[in-house]
């Protein structure tokens, strides 16, 4: 899914190599827990939800307008009406949800959220977009021209969210692409983030240099 996506990584990959704590691991079999039985309710609740309006959709209706119906019939008006309000009623559902489910997954104490945007971008057509965390590869994306001009239109992407540890972490983004000239242009950035207790945003930003005439690539994290 493009955000202007979520990549969700496993929880447990900020554990350390040497094994796992056992209070760590209670935690993380939780969150696995509670993350299924979400899912489950959402499903749940979106099947009895589309069996309801299955079930009214087939009662009779009244088309007409009038001051009292034949008994056993709805008018159309009010049916509509309820299929709605439970379609509203089930969408708020799911949004609150699905916070819950990423709060779960990724609590801010060890939460990293990597998004990426484009200034201008003239001088480079962006393919795709590598990057790794402490030397190990998080994620892939392969835009589309659809997303790249979503991005030119000034729309943000959140490329990765996962968790690490509090200290410091390198983040190392691998651009590929088109540069001046229609040549083949890869290139590469990197930052260290000192984690602390509160979730860390970072932003890799794609930026024209005029002067130059050569693309730019930063990576800053956000206040």
């Amino acid at each position: 899914m493009f955000e202007l996506s979520m990549h969700a990584e496993p929880v447990n990959q900020f554990l350390s190599k040497g094994g796992e704590r056992c209070g760590d691991t209670i935690i993380i079999r939780m969150q696995h827990v509670m993350t299924r039985s979400i899912h489950f309710a959402v499903q749940y609740f979106a099947g009895a939800v589309i069996l309801l309006a299955f079930a009214l959709s087939g009662l009779p209706v009244q088309a007409g307008e009038g001051d009292a119906g034949t008994e056993g019939t709805l008018p159309a008006a009010s049916l509509d009406g309820e299929i709605q309000s439970i379609k509203q009623e089930v969408l708020a559902l799911n949004r609150e949800l699905f916070m819950l489910e990423e709060e779960l997954l990724f609590p801010s104490s060890t939460q990293l959220a990597v998004f990426l945007s484009l200034d201008v971008g003239e001088f480079f057509a962006l393919d795709s977009v590598q990057l790794k965390v402490d030397d190990k590869v998080v994620t892939n994306y392969l835009y589309t021209e659809r997303e790249v001009q979503a991005l030119h239109r000034g729309g943000v992407q959140r490329l990765y969210m996962g968790n690490i540890k509090s200290g410091e972490h390198e983040l190392v983004a691998i651009f590929t692409g088109k540069g001046p000239n229609g040549r083949d242009y890869r290139r590469g950035a990197s930052h260290v983030v000192t984690k602390s207790l509160g979730p860390s945003f970072v932003e890799l930003k794609i930026v024209d240099l005029e002067s130059k005439e050569q693309p730019d690539f930063e990576i800053k994290e956000w206040e």
